[in-house]
């Protein structure tokens, strides 16, 4: 007879400690609320206060923003890499290439030390956009275009993959959007990713594997389904029978619950007013107006409140972006709290190493191969 206890996916267990972030009470990051953080900060405050601990004085955040600049720049070779990708290769394929490749051309590739891997956590947070965006402009046929590092990491995102200035309401929405994936405490890719800082790998390696979990439907890729959702749907005034017909049907409906947020996202509903100030300077009202109806019946008839992914597809489609953008999208923001658990896993490191429960056979006896 033993004490031990199975969790199924390890639902409910406390598996570490953290100081990064916490989902009771309500989203936030490092003491902050998420609505405070979106409402006021930038990306690049709130990465540093994932990073570093505590929001930047003015100094800090002008040479921060400096050296994101800085890195933004990526070697030729991983142009030149990302021109031999497959065209109909899997864009979180492509990003899970493009941290990796990154790591040969990182002066600190193979130094674990904290203020290495803070280093290395900026330069990637810096790269990432710009493989996204130079990948995305060589599929389309198109030269990428080298990074601005005078804009803010969310217009310069913006800026290579248009080659045109953001208007200020794109780029802040961009940038909230960044806020509001950027760290989630102890997620399956965050797991993931101090499972591999625990055997003393490196911070590249961790966040290669985090993009590896990400790329599961199960995890990330939610935000692309519901633009098939919304694409089905086609108009505001068939989203009525559409969503009663699809609940008669027990169709599952993708951007709605939570394993966590059991009384609503609270992501979603501050990503929902900017979405809605978006959708009219876009052009895009119907999709509102058909989201609303849709929302309002789950909502209503499931008791299922939206999760980020809901709002976050339609935002990144009045953007213009491409619907298999959207999770290499949660890639870019998210490195930044993969990066920190990184380090503060390595910081005070204890290999995660769970055990199993057997449920094979019972011992036996080998058996000759001429006798079995």
């Amino acid at each position: 007879m033993t004490n031990e206890v199975y969790s199924p996916g390890l639902e409910g267990v406390i598996a570490g400690e953290t100081a990064i972030s916490t989902i009771t009470g309500g989203l936030s990051y490092r003491g902050y609320s998420i609505e405070d953080l979106a409402a006021h900060a930038t990306f690049e405050e709130v990465a540093y206060l994932i990073l570093y601990g505590d929001l930047p004085k003015r100094g800090e955040l002008d040479a921060f923003n400096k050296r994101l600049g800085a890195a933004a720049t990526v070697a030729p070779q991983v142009i030149d890499a990302l021109r031999l990708i497959p065209p109909k290769a899997s864009f979180m394929d492509v990003m899970r290439s493009g941290a990796s490749f990154l790591a040969h051309f990182d002066p600190d590739a193979g130094d674990n030390s904290h203020e290495a891997n803070l280093r290395k956590a900026e330069r990637l947070l810096a790269q990432m956009p710009t493989v996204l965006a130079a990948r995305h402009r060589l599929r389309s046929g198109q030269q990428p275009v080298a990074p601005d590092a005078k804009r803010s990491l969310s217009g310069n995102l913006l800026w290579m993959l248009w080659n045109e200035p953001p208007t200020d309401r794109a780029e802040r929405a961009m940038d909230v959007s960044l806020i509001l994936y950027a760290e989630h405490e102890y997620n399956a890719s965050t797991f993931t990713a101090r499972v591999i800082a625990s055997t003393m790998s490196d911070l590249h390696s961790a966040v290669t594997g985090a993009i590896g979990a990400l790329k599961g439907p199960l995890h990330g890729g939610a935000n692309e389904a519901v633009m098939d959702v919304l694409a089905e749907v086609g108009s505001a005034d068939k989203a009525e029978k559409w969503i009663r017909d699809a609940l008669a049907a027990k169709r599952r409906i993708m951007g709605f619950g939570h394993r966590v947020y059991k009384h609503g996202d609270p992501r979603a509903t501050y990503l929902k007013t900017l979405c809605a100030e978006l959708a009219v300077e876009t052009g895009h009202q119907d999709m509102e107006r058909m989201a609303d109806v849709i929302e309002s019946i789950v909502v209503g008839e499931k008791k299922l409140p939206p999760n980020l992914d809901w709002p976050s597809a339609r935002l990144y489609h009045y953007l213009k972006l491409p619907v298999d953008l959207y999770t290499p999208l949660f890639v870019v923001s998210r490195v930044v709290g993969w990066s920190a658990h990184v380090i503060e896993q390595s910081d005070n490191n204890r290999l995660i190493r769970p055990r199993a429960r057997y449920t094979g056979p019972e011992a036996k006896k080998f058996v000759a191969v001429e006798k079995r």
